[in-house]
């Protein structure tokens, strides 16, 4: 058995993960008579060896640190919320709306408006499935399952009979939005070989900026992850579960919603009819498993995934080997990931003298006992 530090086995676990999922794709490229190493050659080359091909891997990179993070903020607070592709979805129809039905407002008013208009749909979206999880105790892997199917089909439902005929193509497609409700950047396009790259690249290194001082520096980070480690002694100390249930589905709704705006404002600069749960949400929740949930892993994690996409393409034009072998990868990484605990017994984590011990009466919360935020006294009430 091999012993390594808690910290240490914080990145071997995704690192081992990636190379096993490759390794995977190997194996099965070699059972078909395809060759890895041109395979694996032709997909690096073409997702990172031109400006287009690096501006497109950006592109696809940008709406998946959205939903990783949204991810990532209800898991700090115990939460499994797989609401995440109707959620991005709420936020790519309400942000394009909004674009198409002020078409003659300035862009300094107009784009910040689509953009938190989207946020909100989607915190909406998600808020729905916090309520119940804090008044109702209804499991939120059930109900954010559920609000996956009824925003699809209400999307599909206001498109095609509420939103005006004046702001749609025809029943499946709306009408492109103007350039002063766009994300789309000239300049940055140009650069980057005329692919899509837009603005939305800029909003998601905020969006990970955001994360890391929320989580990291605020109260209202350290009670979320407070109440996710322990809600009995968050309770006791005063902490409304309620409150932080609640806050942290909205907050991750929020972002999961942006997803979805950087979809609509930047790459297709439309809303058009989806027929299934969009893959945004789904890679989102991926990402941020393999980042840890870390602003830094998701913003590496998010550019591995479009790596494999966007270059997943150039191997099938290039390399002849089908597209498909970039969702067994992708899957295999995910699975590795899944099944950590194979990792807890292969490698011994050390005992230190920072190991977290149980709460008692009086004993402080902060930075001594592995719990990161401002140092709080737990006082029994009453």
């Amino acid at each position: 058995m091999i012993k390594v530090s808690a910290k240490a086995k914080h990145y071997l676990v995704p690192i081992i993960s990636v190379f096993a999922g490759f390794l995977v794709g190997a194996i099965i490229m070699l059972i078909w008579s395809y060759n890895p190493i041109t395979a694996y050659a032709s997909m690096f080359t073409s997702a990172l060896g031109n400006m287009n091909g690096l501006g497109e891997t950006i592109r696809e990179a940008t709406p998946l640190i959205f939903t990783a993070i949204g991810f990532a903020i209800a898991s700090k607070a115990g939460f499994f919320n797989i609401g995440l592709p109707g959620q991005a979805q709420a936020g790519w129809l309400t942000s394009v709306w909004v674009v198409l039905a002020n078409p003659n407002l300035p862009k300094y008013i107009l784009l910040p408006l689509a953009i938190i208009a989207g946020a909100f749909a989607g915190a909406i979206v998600a808020g729905i499935a916090g309520f119940l999880r804090a008044y109702f105790g209804t499991n939120e892997v059930i109900t954010t399952i559920m609000l996956n199917y009824i925003v699809l089909y209400l999307c599909q439902y206001l498109m095609q009979q509420i939103m005006p005929a004046s702001l749609r193509n025809d029943t499946d497609t709306t009408r492109n939005i103007p350039a002063n409700g766009s994300l789309h950047l000239d300049w940055l396009s140009q650069l980057f070989g005329n692919s899509r790259i837009n603005a939305g690249i800029f909003l998601g290194i905020i969006a990970l900026l955001i994360y890391w001082f929320l989580m990291k520096k605020t109260t209202v980070g350290f009670e979320i992850k407070a109440v996710g480690l322990n809600p009995f002694a968050s309770r006791y100390a005063g902490m409304s579960a309620k409150k932080n249930i609640i806050l942290s589905m909205l907050l991750s709704g929020a972002f999961a919603g942006l997803g979805g705006v950087v979809q609509g404002l930047g790459t297709y600069q439309n809303y058009f009819t989806q027929t299934s749960s969009i893959a945004i949400g789904w890679d989102g929740l991926s990402v941020a498993l393999l980042g840890n949930s870390t602003a830094w892993g998701i913003l590496i994690a998010s550019l591995l995934f479009s790596t494999l996409k966007i270059g997943g393409l150039g191997m099938q034009t290039v390399a002849g080997v089908p597209y498909e072998i970039v969702s067994i990868v992708i899957a295999a990484i995910i699975f590795f990931i899944a099944i950590k605990y194979v990792f807890d017994l292969l490698f011994k984590v050390k005992k230190t003298t920072t190991e977290q011990h149980p709460l008692k009466k009086g004993e402080e919360i902060g930075p001594d006992n592995g719990v990161d935020g401002p140092n709080l006294k737990l006082q029994k009430k009453g």
